[in-house]
């Protein structure tokens, strides 16, 4: 297993293992490809550490089905059959969120669904419901001011345990970015559709 050698080490009073096993909240920022894909990444290896999974979309069209999806779903299955890794669920705003179903109060409300969901994301948060969170997209409901930014800090600095968080998107507010504990921005250098090209089944889905 790879060992990491910090910079310093801080005066803080914890050993050296309570302070690797703290959560860590992540932020995958930037105009580049790849902030969402690494996001489910780390999801995959949480779920082969047998964390509880939770994905939840905030953006794309529940139309849209991205492979990470089926692959993240197929392992929640495999869960259920072998035991094998941790349990898994996803949930997309543009399906109005499995909780709001009965509920078409925010069914044409964009921002009032998005801020549903976060409500529904504080309260799991609070009870501990899972170990591994990922928020795709999050960044533009707090972008667009739906979601407030320091309320978002404020519920993920209480969390309790050790429930990770990797949020994901453009623009994140410079807030979010100062109270991760791992941030990373996707720079873009080149890209097909600069050429003309679509994306393609496989590299973007």
């Amino acid at each position: 297993m790879p060992q990491g050698v910090p910079a310093s080490v801080p005066d803080d009073g914890l050993t050296t293992r309570q302070r690797r096993n703290q959560p860590v909240l992540a932020v995958h920022t930037g105009d580049g490809k790849g902030k969402s894909t690494a996001a489910f990444g780390m999801a995959m290896r949480a779920w082969n550490a047998g964390l509880r999974v939770a994905v939840f979309q905030f953006v794309k069209s529940a139309k849209w089905k991205v492979g990470e999806e089926s692959a993240l779903l197929a392992l929640g299955q495999c869960h259920i059959d072998t035991g094998a890794g941790g349990p898994v669920e996803w949930h997309k705003m543009g399906q109005g969120w499995s909780w709001l179903r009965a509920n078409t109060e925010h069914a044409d409300d964009h921002a009032g669904a998005a801020r549903a969901g976060w409500a529904e994301i504080a309260r799991r948060l609070d009870a501990g419901e899972h170990d591994f969170y990922v928020l795709d997209e999050f960044t533009y409901p707090l972008d667009w001011g739906w979601v407030d930014t320091d309320e978002v800090i404020e519920t993920l600095a209480r969390r309790p345990g050790r429930q990770h968080v990797v949020i994901t998107g453009r623009r994140a507010p410079q807030a979010l970015v100062g109270a991760a504990d791992l941030v990373t921005e996707m720079r873009k250098i080149a890209h097909p559709m600069d050429a003309g090209r679509k994306g393609q089944k496989g590299i973007e889905w």
